[in-house]
Formats: C-alpha cells, structure tokens, sequence
C-alpha cells in the first residue's frame, strides 16, 4: 500500500546510487513507490514472497488482470511508480544497481513486459469468470487503467469553462492543475515539454493526458491528518453528541460553528496564534524529506469545542499552505497555473475548498459529478468500447463544471503566517534556535503576516533537528530563552 512507509532503509540506499531515472520523480525516490518496497519484500519475505511470485501488480493492473486475465500494465502504473520510461522502457542498470537484477529476467515478465496507454481496450473484454462475479454480460470492454488519483485528474482537468470568468478559459489544458485530495493529496499538472521540478514526480509523458507530460506533486496525509487532530482532541466526544443531535457531520458542524466564534472577522483571524506544519507522515512535495514531523505551535491550556475548531481550521490551512508551496515549486521550474480543478472526498468540504482559494489565491472549479475519479475511469471505458476516438475528445464531451469558488480577497490580509512562511525567503537568523525564538514570540504577540527567513538549505536540517514532543495526540515544540 503507498501509504506503508517500512521500506525507509531501502529507498535511502536506491537514493544514494543517483541513478539518471531518479531525476524522473522529482530526483529523489519516495518510499511510497514500488522499487523500494519490492526491494523490501525481497529482503525480508524471500521465501514465504519474493520466491513464489509469478507477477508483482499496481492494483489497477491488478484489477484488470483479473476481469480480462490480459497481465499486460498501464502505462500509468509503470511510468509513475517503477520508474518505466515511454520512450525507452526499461532500464536494466537501474534495477541491476539496487539489487533487483531478478526482475530483469524473461524480459521482465514479472513486473511487466507489455505496456498499453490508459484506454486501451484489453484482450477479448471481461471474462465469463469475471462476467459473473459481476453480473455484467461476458466480452464488455475493458480499459488499460489508470492510477486513482490520475483518473480524478482525467475527470476534472478537461472541462469546459466557458461563461464562469475564469482566466484558463481560452488558455492552453497546461494552465490547470487538478488536485485530487482525500486521505492524501495529488497535485497533477500538465505540460507540453518535459519540466523537472525538484522534489516533485516526473516529468511522466503520457501518463494521464495522452501527448502531455505530467508532473505529480502530494501531500502524504491530508484528509487522514484531518481526521487525526480532531478525533484525538479532548472536545472530540462533545462534538460527535452535538453534531449527531443535529443529524449534522463533524465537519459540518465543525464549520458552522467557526462561523459562529469568528463573529465579524473574517475566519482567517481566528488562527493568528496557532500554526500547524502538517507533515505528520512526513513530506512528498516539494521538500521530499519523509523523515519530516508534524508540529503545532501556539496551544493554550483550554480543551473546549471553540479550541478544536481553531485546531482545525489551522489544520486545514496549513494543508492549504502545503499546495501553494506545491504550485510554487511548480511555477518556477516553468509551470504557468492560473486555475485549481478540485475532486474528492474534501472537495465536499466547503472550509477545505475555500481556504485552498484563499491562500493559493486562485479559483477552484468543482466537478458537476462528485466522483471524478469514477469519472475519469468511464472515460476510458468510453475510449476501449469505441465510443470516443481519443481520450482528449471524450474528456472535453464528459467533463462537467459544477460549481466555482474565488479566493476572498479580502481575508489575505489576516491569514496567518502558518510554519509555510519559515520556509520562502533567506535571511540572516537561518538557525532552527533562532527561528522557534522568532515564531514563539511572534505568537505571542499575535503577529501579522510576515516572512520569516531561512536559507534554502537549511530547510531540512532545520525541521529534523526539532526534537517534539507528544501530548494529546498533538506535537508540542518547546523552547527556551
């Protein structure tokens, strides 16, 4: 599973070998990608695992084996996580190098020797097997798949925008970026020429749009972390009565009654003193450290519903923050992104949508259809029945806009400067001792939006040498002096 991070030991060694295809992830593999865990597997289940596979599956080429009994893979699957290349597939010295040189054998059978671009029609359809497993007759039409994630971008990306003033309308698809959040978050972004962003996957080509390449940026934890610090609050059980008794979500209520505590200011306010840095399973994009630790800053004594809700706002700001440093990454390296396209289980969450438009300070496009990523798939079975000629002609046909959300100009003012800020600028007081001291007293003070600097290389050693320390459920930094 991506989120299982054992293989920590595994991918640091393929790392230090600064293999040529690891500028194709962002130049530094993430443990949540498959070499490092079959690696593991290798090393530590080779008689009861390793010894006995026949086929290693992402699970969409997994879940199309089993309706078609075809073993051929997506070219999503093995572009974006096994380090496949479109245009040159495999390379031997990579696999050769980390210990894997097993895989090479048979013409990489095991992991895949047959490769297909997503919508694809595979073999003769579903099986009579498979048929009846699922009461669906025997011979439809199935897709060479695509990763979820990368579907929900498929679903969304392609829409007609036209009548909701919106400064993609009429620029190129590249000007989008689709962000598929749930348990985590994925960042896709599209471009005609290949751009290497530094802590960000790929550049992909082909992997999502057919003739574009894809640049992946993510949030290990967003919706998990979400869950996490609300449901190991002290106010937590008080919420889950009061919400039930108005047959209402937590996170309905949750949002209501920020409503009701913000009074006449503008929401922003209310996190002026607590600040949250939201690696708590540590950090895909763009600082691509997963040793990295999640902090909140800013705690007072008290435990009462108003404290939860200001805990979560500030949780889901700093998520918020998480995606501008994303998109800034991305920009420099050469993106151009005027317009966020926004699917998942959060895009129902009005508090995460608008706080998204707030601090990236671009508009969010909503889906007319919830379930992108269920979208995203009917196109590319549309694609293998025939249906559509090409997957950019069935996107633009099947792609809906529900609704739009504009950033609140004027709630920028008052957002805070969350841990984010510690991360932007370069200074002179670039040390850890320094920086807690400066955030700790500008806490206190309730602070303005301000740049606190750091030079750029610190920024890892800075973060790793914090020592937190745990207490309900919350990561407290303490300093002295």
């Amino acid at each position: 599973m991506w989120l299982d991070h054992r293989a920590v030991n595994q991918v640091h060694r393929i790392n230090e070998t600064k293999h040529s295809v690891l500028q194709y992830v962002g130049g530094v593999m993430s443990v949540e990608m498959q070499a490092p865990k079959l690696l593991w597997l290798k090393e530590n289940l080779r008689e009861t695992c390793w010894d006995k596979a026949g086929h290693f599956f992402d699970l969409p080429d997994f879940l199309s084996w089993k309706a078609t009994g075809v073993t051929a893979r997506s070219l999503c699957s093995l572009v974006c996580k096994w380090t496949y290349s479109a245009e040159k597939g495999w390379d031997d010295s990579f696999w050769k190098m980390v210990g894997l040189e097993d895989l090479v054998a048979d013409n990489y059978s095991k992991i895949g020797n047959q490769v297909l671009p997503p919508g694809t029609s595979l073999g003769n359809g579903l099986t009579p097997e498979a048929a009846k497993d699922l009461g669906l007759p025997a011979g439809i039409a199935v897709a060479a798949s695509l990763i979820d994630a990368h579907a929900g971008g498929l679903g969304v990306i392609g829409a007609d925008v036209r009548g909701h003033g919106l400064a993609c309308e009429g620029q190129p698809v590249t000007s989008r970026l689709a962000i598929i959040c749930g348990t985590s978050s994925c960042h896709m972004g599209i471009s005609k020429n290949p751009i290497f962003v530094p802590g960000v996957w790929g550049p992909y080509f082909s992997a999502m749009v057919p003739g574009f390449w894809l640049n992946e940026g993510g949030q290990s934890v967003t919706g998990k972390l979400i869950d996490h610090m609300v449901q190991g609050h002290a106010a937590f059980p008080e919420l889950q009565a009061k919400a039930t008794a108005r047959c209402q979500s937590i996170y309905a209520y949750l949002n209501s009654h920020l409503d009701l505590i913000k009074k006449t200011q503008p929401v922003g306010f209310l996190t002026v003193d607590l600040h949250v840095w939201p690696d708590f399973h540590g950090n895909r994009s763009p600082l691509a450290d997963l040793t990295l630790k999640g902090m909140v800053t800013g705690l007072k004594l008290s435990q009462d519903l108003d404290d939860l809700a200001i805990l979560y706002l500030a949780t889901v700001q700093a998520i918020a923050f998480g995606t501008r440093l994303i998109i800034e990454a991305m920009e420099s390296a050469g993106h151009s992104i005027s317009t966020l396209f926004l699917c998942g289980g959060l895009g129902k969450n009005p508090l995460f949508v608008q706080m998204h438009a707030d601090i990236t300070g671009m508009p969010v496009v909503l889906s007319q259809e919830v379930e992108s990523v269920l979208v995203g798939a009917a196109i590319l079975g549309a694609c293998a029945s025939g249906d559509f000629a090409s997957v950019q002609e069935a996107m633009a046909r099947m792609s809906k806009v529900g609704k739009v959300v504009f950033p609140r100009r004027e709630d920028k003012r008052v957002l805070p400067g969350n841990f984010w800020e510690l991360m932007k600028s370069t200074g002179n007081e670039n040390t850890e001792t320094g920086i807690l001291k400066k955030l700790a007293h500008n806490t206190a003070h309730k602070w303005p939006r301000q740049e606190l600097n750091v030079q750029p290389g610190s920024r890892t050693k800075v973060l790793s040498s914090i020592q937190p320390c745990s207490r309900n459920g919350h990561i407290v930094v303490i300093t002295t002096g």
